[in-house]
C-alpha cells in the first residue's frame, strides 16, 4: 500500500514557475515507477510525465516537453515536477500516481495508487 500526497500547487502568472512535490509513504518507494497527470474542468485526465524506478528514464507529453521536468529522490520518498514557462492551458488539478510495473507507463488505467491532487492555476 502506498499513500501519495501532493503539494506545491498555487496561482502563478503566465511565464512563471512552480515545483510540485509528491511524498509517498512506505519503505518501497523505489519499487514504483511514478507519473504525473492533470485534469482540467470538463476534460479527461491526461498524462504529463513519468519516471522510472531509479530515475534513469523519463518521458513527457508533447505539450510539456522542454518546459516541465520530472525527478525523484528515493531517499526522501518524493517525486517532483518542476514546471517552467507556464501557460494558461496548464491550469488543472495535478495528480501524482504510482505503479509497480518495471517500465515507464503513460496510461492512467495502469497506475495503482493516486494522490488527492493539487490545483495549479496559471493566469494570463
Amino acid at each position: 500500500q502506498v499513500q501519495l500526497v501532493e503539494s506545491g500547487g498555487g496561482l502563478v502568472q503566465a511565464g512563471g514557475s512552480l515545483r510540485l512535490s509528491c511524498a509517498a509513504s512506505g519503505r518501497t518507494f523505489s519499487s514504483y515507477s511514478m507519473g504525473w497527470f492533470r485534469q482540467a474542468p470538463g476534460n479527461e485526465r491526461e498524462f504529463v510525465a513519468a519516471i522510472s524506478r531509479k530515475g534513469e528514464y523519463t518521458y513527457y507529453a508533447d505539450s510539456v516537453k522542454g518546459r516541465f521536468t520530472i525527478s525523484r529522490d528515493n531517499a526522501k520518498n518524493t517525486v517532483y515536477l518542476q514546471m517552467n514557462s507556464l501557460k494558461p492551458e496548464d491550469t488543472a488539478v495535478y495528480y501524482c500516481a504510482a505503479n509497480g510495473l518495471p517500465s515507464i507507463v503513460v496510461l492512467a488505467s495502469l497506475y495503482t495508487y493516486w494522490g488527492q491532487g493539487t490545483q495549479v492555476t496559471v493566469s494570463s
